[in-house]
């Protein structure tokens, strides 16, 4: 997950994939602004084929916790 998650990521922002690691922050390490965030959040949808909850995404600050996020939707 946290692969294919760097791999959406990079192309949002121009960071390096080697230099995202799960303590990598969105807003603080990767520049992410808050419309690039949900657009990350839309392609996670579409990709996982999965419905984000709303009140849980604004809980996500680093790589590791979205990744953690999108597992916990498959178990």
């Amino acid at each position: 997950m946290f692969e294919k998650l760097k791999e959406l990521i990079i192309n949002y922002v121009e960071v390096d994939p080697e230099n995202i690691s799960p303590e990598s922050r969105f807003i603080e390490d990767l520049g992410f602004n808050s419309y690039d965030f949900m657009s990350l959040l839309g392609d996670l949808e579409m990709e996982f084929d999965i419905m984000v909850d709303e009140n849980e995404v604004v809980k996500l600050r680093t790589v590791g916790d979205a990744a953690n996020y999108l597992e916990s939707l498959y178990q």
